[in-house]
């Protein structure tokens, strides 16, 4: 048997004691870790180790954090665009930008490679449990059960959505060749995920206490679920799902939108999966703790502005799209100037009065504001701004599921009802903007609820796997002037260099 499979360091939870609008005690957490053998065979106390490495590599740059994760999740839509100068990366504009995908490309393995990497981790999980005596398993060992369970359903639900068919491994790898498995079908793999977030829902908790803000809940895997339906356009169990995450009481939009994205909305009363990252005196910008999310989007400038790569930016499509007087696009879209003159008749963005000034090569027009730090921290800790949240699932988003599925199953009057809790909360007050919608004509309020997703979750990796559900990829993206794309880049081509691992077991998606 090999020994050591995942002998990586396991960062212990980051996120103690964090108050909702008070942030101080985040960035005085030290780093807690131990080396962990992936062979300690049920030990008290391994089964956490390993859930919060699981955590760690959530955040990591292949999945969530880096340009990997943006390309393949934001870049392909026509509301973003890999941004930066136009040599910065030419070759990630021309896979996912342009739709040139070439199998061999470096992204498009660590993606699934590290994906996987998330599926045997919780495979061993899951296995160390169950070869346990069951008798002894405490609460804890059961969540962590749980948690496993959802981090192999996310990682899966990452892999079926940008590969179609792929192995499914959900036992332990010993040896390398026993994960040399042929793909299995995209419902087989549904399958898998169902059974995941079934089991997940029922183990963890509602609600964790403040030194575990941000772990893994109930509603997290809910609305999970939620999600993994709405992508098979499976209307009922999608309404159920999402509409018992509403009714738990659990999530509301009492944060404004304009805090949401700020230290101040971190784990607030909408979050429902948000991945935690902090800074400290020992590790100012280190992904131990932290991600390099804000990092990769941050302004490509100089000086005081050179915050990051300048990657994943809103487009003028994106920018248009909102309704008149609209809030939450001075929330999505930085604006920036090219020079100090430029910046001087500029007006500064919102909440930190800044007017940052990119290289005068820059080819987007906008910078991701939901990825804008605070110059405060930038100050205290480092310009990349590692200790930035990354959220991922919102209650606004189980809103809009909600809404879109009882549209689509005859209920107009419901879907109404929770649209306009989510326009609501983006008014804040103001009637002259954005009225309610009131049509119950199915195919208008279908727009209605679309164009609601694409505004209230604009660069949330959400736009692309929307467009594909609903059958309007094609269309849309050529549109944006993006005529390359064909059905055939729904999917990835799987990366082949696990083709020439698995010795003509793994077969080449079609088309490519």
């Amino acid at each position: 048997m090999k020994k050591n499979i995942y002998h990586i360091i396991a960062i212990g939870w980051m996120a103690a004691s964090i108050a909702l609008f008070t942030h101080c005690n985040k960035f005085d957490q030290e780093p807690q870790g131990e080396w962990v053998d992936g062979d300690q065979n049920g030990v008290s106390g391994a089964y956490e180790a390993d859930v919060f490495t699981l955590y760690a590599k959530l955040r990591g740059f292949s999945i969530t954090s880096g340009n990997t994760a943006l390309a393949i999740h934001s870049f392909r839509s026509e509301d973003a665009e890999k941004g930066s100068i136009a040599s910065d990366g030419a070759g990630m504009a021309a896979m996912f930008d342009d739709f040139n995908y070439v199998a061999s490309n470096g992204n498009i393995n660590s993606y699934y490679v590290d994906n996987l990497a998330v599926v045997h981790l919780a495979n061993t999980v899951l296995d160390k449990i169950a070869k346990a005596d069951q008798s002894t398993l405490t609460d804890a060992d059961k969540i962590n059960r749980g948690e496993a369970h959802f981090f192999r359903a996310f990682a899966y639900f990452n892999l079926v959505r940008a590969f179609g068919e792929v192995p499914l491994i959900n036992f332990r790898i010993y040896k390398d060749e026993d994960a040399n498995k042929p793909k299995a079908s995209v419902d087989k793999i549904y399958e898998l995920i169902d059974a995941d977030l079934t089991a997940a829902e029922a183990v963890l908790p509602r609600t964790w206490g403040a030194v575990y803000v941000g772990r893994l809940t109930w509603g997290a895997a809910r609305a999970l679920h939620a999600k993994t339906y709405m992508m098979r356009s499976n209307w009922q169990a999608m309404y159920t799902a999402s509409t018992d995450v509403i009714n738990s009481g659990l999530y509301n939009l009492s944060t404004p939108f304009n805090k949401v994205f700020r230290e101040e909305g971190e784990n607030c009363p909408e979050s429902i999966l948000e991945l935690q990252c902090t800074a400290n005196a020992q590790y100012p910008q280190s992904n131990e703790v932290g991600s390099q999310f804000a990092q990769v989007q941050g302004v490509r400038g100089s000086g005081q502005w050179d915050l990051g790569w300048g990657w994943n930016c809103p487009t003028q499509l994106l920018a248009d799209a909102f309704e008149a007087g609209d809030p939450r696009k001075n929330e999505t879209l930085l604006y920036f100037a090219k020079s100090e003159a430029e910046a001087a008749t500029m007006q500064p963005n919102t909440p930190y009065n800044e007017k940052p000034i990119a290289a005068n090569n820059v080819v987007n027009k906008y910078y991701n504001k939901k990825a804008y730090t605070n110059p405060a921290l930038r100050n205290t800790y480092s310009k990349s701004g590692h200790w930035f949240n990354i959220r991922l699932i919102r209650y606004s988003d189980v809103l809009l599921m909600a809404a879109e599925a009882a549209n689509e199953l005859g209920n107009s009057a419901q879907a109404l009802l929770y649209l306009e809790q989510v326009r609501a909360r983006a008014r804040a007050g103001n009637n002259a903007i954005l009225p309610a919608v009131t049509t119950t004509v199915q195919s208008e309020l279908r727009d209605a609820i679309r164009h609601e997703r694409r505004v209230e979750l604009a660069m949330e990796f959400d736009r692309f796997y929307d467009l594909v559900r609903w059958n309007i990829d094609v269309e849309t993206l050529h549109n944006a002037g993006k005529t390359a794309y064909q059905t055939k880049h729904r999917l990835l081509p799987l990366p082949q260099a696990q083709i020439d691992r698995s010795n003509g077991v793994l077969i080449q998606n079609p088309n490519y």
